[in-house]
């Protein structure tokens, strides 16, 4: 029995001291592209993505900034008080603010949390009063609160003001029909995977409103550990803005028993999956919704949704003509390339998903579509006329 203890130590050491070892080279890989010149955007995308993410909130504050080409010697100053005189946002945020004591770390002291509310306020109004065309919804203060905790209010603006004006630009639209539209992408997702838990959810006529505060959010109000919630932030920060939605659909499938236990009722399903389990894994969860992403791309799934492509996509191109090294969908696609050449179980699914070499081109090129713009749809897709060359570049 000590023997069998002493072993089970052991080991138990062993495998501390080789998580110790990862994370320490995973920093000074991260670091290493962070002193580039230029940085090497695209090796912070695989840092972020890769499993635990960005490690410390340290780390984030100068990483994520570099994810959305923020330059951090041009910070907007600390707005004054006339920011808050005849600001019609000023009543709604201040009252959803009030609410989110949830969102600040328990044992906070009241001074320090009230000042971080007061900083919360001026960071969406002031990003609300510089782009009047985006529209506040309720649910955008749990994002902003996620910045201003980790980066502090000067920089939570400038980072929250870019991600307004593209990864949740159709969420600040005057009606909710973009935010609709993106809903409507779940269950494509979900049908592809597990028809039969499609199923399910289409006779219990469940919808995908359960999911919505998930979107809006990020997931932010609906997960009470932090950093499983900064963790997600780091995932999605590096990846296509539709993202949400892929992870969103993995945790449906990861729940599919559940769910097929459960009484096929409107009203039963949506309790259910609306009820998110604080104790999911993570890691497997966003290692799943990219590999779905790279099989189903956004603009395959867009013809089963409707002939529109949202804002969030269409001024994605922003970020990827900015530097030729900021390509999350390749980062995404070469990973699925390494786990295709090294896991037999994925590359017999990969195979059943995806029929023949043209298909998985032509799958490659859709999801280079919707990165790049429709504007670039023709030349892109004259790959399809040679194709053998063009498939050595899928995942660069």
């Amino acid at each position: 029995m000590y023997l069998k203890k002493t072993r089970s130590n052991s080991i138990n050491g062993i495998g501390k001291q080789d998580n110790e070892s990862k994370r320490k080279r995973k920093v000074a890989e991260i670091f290493q592209a962070l002193n580039c010149s230029p940085v090497d955007v695209a090796a912070l995308r695989r840092m972020a993505i890769s499993e635990g993410g960005l490690l410390t909130d340290e780390i984030r504050c100068k990483v994520w900034p570099k994810l959305l080409n923020i330059n951090t010697q041009e910070l907007p100053s600390k707005p004054g008080p006339e920011l808050r005189k005849n600001n019609k946002d000023y009543q709604q945020v201040l009252l959803d603010v009030q609410r989110s004591l949830r969102r600040f770390p328990p044992g906070m002291p009241d001074a320090k949390r009230k000042e971080l509310q007061e900083e919360l306020i001026d960071s969406i109004l002031e990003v609300l009063k510089k782009n009047p065309q985006l529209h506040y919804y309720q649910g955008y203060h749990d994002i902003v609160v996620t910045f201003l905790l980790v980066v502090g209010e000067r920089m939570a603006t400038a980072l929250v003001e870019k991600l307004s004006t593209h990864h949740l630009r159709d969420f600040m639209d005057p009606t909710m029909d973009n935010t609709k539209h993106i809903l409507n992408y779940l269950m494509p997702i979900i049908e592809k995977v597990n028809p039969e838990v499609h199923d399910f959810m289409q006779r219990a006529d469940v919808g995908t409103i359960f999911a919505l505060s998930w979107l809006i959010t990020w997931f932010g109000h609906v997960l009470s550990d932090f950093r499983h919630v900064v963790r997600l932030y780091d995932f999605f920060l590096a990846c296509h803005p539709l993202m949400p939605i892929y992870f969103a659909a993995v945790i449906v499938l990861y729940r599919g028993n559940e769910v097929l236990e459960s009484e096929c009722d409107m009203a039963a399903v949506h309790h259910l999956l609306s009820q998110i389990p604080q104790d999911l894994p993570y890691e497997t969860l966003i290692s799943r919704a990219g590999d779905l992403f790279v099989q189903f791309p956004p603009s395959e799934l867009s013809r089963e949704v409707a002939q529109k492509e949202s804002t969030a996509v269409s001024t994605f191109k922003d970020f990827e003509l900015v530097s030729a090294q900021q390509r999350p969908d390749a980062v995404l696609r070469r990973r699925f390339r390494e786990r295709f050449q090294q896991e037999p179980r994925t590359r017999t699914r990969t195979i059943v998903a995806i029929t023949g070499t043209r298909r998985l081109i032509k799958l490659a090129v859709m999801g280079l579509t919707v990165a790049l713009g429709a504007a670039a749809y023709a030349v892109v897709n004259t790959a399809l006329e040679w194709a053998p060359k063009f498939e050595l570049q899928l995942f660069p």
